[in-house]
């Protein structure tokens, strides 16, 4: 593995210092392998690796290129990593959500166009004022997806993206046991876009904070995962509640 490291090091490097360029194919295996004064065994298990994390792309019968190495296209492995984890690490992705998605939204109230700001005000209006849980979900994704894309910063919009899946399913047994939660999210995220429209990044900020905190303290407060991670079953609507 210290071998492979060291090559997949090496390559690297070569990125780094312009030597290869997005776009670039490489050397041939043994020519590469004599210029980093490596193994071709190690070399080609170090291209495997790096292929794997979208930094190579190994094209067969045509050689290895470097990718764009868009922000975009290399922060897909961490939404595969992210995937893997348990509801019992839920709030730390809350945590990071609440750290990265304001910051998202302040630069969207200064950076989004008002086409796109128009598209956000229709995508909330499709709702209409009584949603299905399934349905809010489904928009409320959309919504924060819009708002990291109109932030500018791509690599910022593929984290944001990333972090959804971890966090999809308590926000889904918050709108099944929570009584308020979609009229709540609802008026939060009208709250959200008044500010991204009106040019006021400070207010969007702290509106999707207010968000993003809510989600996270009623986890806090609500529900106590068990050792296996498994939130409680909803709570059973009472004969009197309609």
């Amino acid at each position: 593995m210290r071998v492979t490291d060291e090559a997949i090091d090496r390559i690297k490097q070569m990125i780094v210092a312009g030597e290869l360029r997005p776009g670039d194919r490489l050397p041939r295996e043994p020519d590469l392998a004599a210029h980093l004064g490596l193994s071709r065994s190690s070399l080609r298990e170090a291209v495997k690796a790096l292929a794997l994390i979208r930094v190579l792309d190994v094209r067969q019968g045509d050689g290895t290129y470097v990718t764009s190495l868009d922000p975009t296209l290399l922060l897909e492995t961490m939404g595969f990593v992210l995937d893997l984890h348990q509801d019992a690490s839920v709030l730390e992705f809350f945590e990071v959500r609440r750290i990265l998605e304001p910051a998202a939204a302040a630069r969207a109230a200064v950076r989004m166009s008002d086409e796109d700001i128009a598209v956000l005000r229709d995508l909330l209006d499709e709702l209409g004022p009584e949603p299905s849980v399934d349905a809010l979900l489904a928009n409320d994704v959309e919504f924060h997806r819009l708002i990291a894309v109109g932030s500018g910063n791509r690599a910022l919009a593929s984290i944001v993206d990333s972090l959804r899946q971890p966090t999809y399913r308590a926000r889904v047994w918050r709108g099944l046991t929570q009584s308020d939660a979609v009229a709540q999210t609802l008026v939060e995220h009208r709250s959200i876009l008044a500010a991204i429209a009106a040019r006021e990044p400070d207010v969007a900020r702290s509106w999707a904070t207010v968000h993003i905190a809510g989600v996270e303290r009623w986890i806090q407060e609500a529900v106590s995962l068990d050792p296996a991670g498994t939130p409680p079953e909803p709570r059973k609507a009472s004969p009197s509640s309609g």
